[in-house]
């Protein structure tokens, strides 16, 4: 879509968009619902990752067949993962399989109250977080420099949004999002927060949400759909 902001992306990549047209189907199984969600992270964070980070040479090695090769690396770069619980856990592993070294995960846990919809923050596992503290950049070197933040789904943007500002409030440099769908209103409403810092990238972009505030046709609760916690 042309009127998206300019920091926002959108996944062009055909093996995905069948994989996500297979996770909107509500016959597919707790199971592959799963996979799924694993597999359109996978392929979503090679896009977001491959224009993101670069490499280094690194020491010479040596191959089985003795010959010498300079080794790569990744440029010096701060890296953590932020899953907004639930939903975002069952992306982690997909992003930890793609970064060749391990990196911190930090969790946040924020739900939209019933009524206004807004989003409430009830668990944050930051390295020295002070909520309300103000300016980026504040906390003693604590925060990575590239945050990446992992959330299926954004609706009305108000969740993204205070993830991304809680994320700079935090001190990181860079907030990338990745999340496998998107309503349009929402995108456009979270990637103006930090606009000059931040970029989405998605799977697929929805136009609309219900009043309740569900992406429309969308695919469900997600977290719902993955941890067997439909009906509650």
């Amino acid at each position: 879509m042309s009127d998206l902001p300019s920091n926002v992306r959108i996944s062009q990549h055909p093996c995905l968009k069948v994989k996500l047209s297979q996770l909107r189907s509500k016959s597919t199984s707790p199971r592959d619902v799963k996979a799924l969600v694993h597999e359109i992270s996978l392929i979503l964070g090679c896009e977001a990752l491959a224009t993101t980070l670069s490499t280094i040479t690194g020491p010479t090695d040596v191959t089985p067949l003795g010959f010498e090769f300079p080794s790569q690396k990744l440029a010096p770069e701060t890296i953590s993962l932020v899953p907004i619980l639930r939903s975002g856990l069952g992306m982690v592993e997909a992003i930890q399989t793609i970064l060749p070294d391990s990196v911190p995960v930090h969790h946040l846990g924020l739900f939209r109250e019933p009524v206004t919809l807004a989003p409430v923050e009830y668990y944050n596992n930051l390295p020295n977080h002070a909520a309300g503290s103000g300016a980026a950049g504040d906390h003693s070197g604590q925060a990575s420099r590239l945050a990446i933040i992992l959330d299926p789904i954004i609706a009305t943007g108000g969740t993204c949004a205070a993830a991304i500002q809680t994320l700079r409030e935090w001190g990181a440099q860079r907030v990338i999002v990745l999340s496998v769908l998107g309503a349009a209103p929402g995108v456009t409403a979270a990637a103006s927060v930090w606009a000059e810092g931040t970029e989405i990238w998605l799977a697929g972009l929805d136009p609309e949400l219900t009043d309740r505030g569900m992406l429309k046709p969308g695919l469900g609760d997600v977290g719902d759909r993955l941890f067997l916690t439909i009906g509650k």
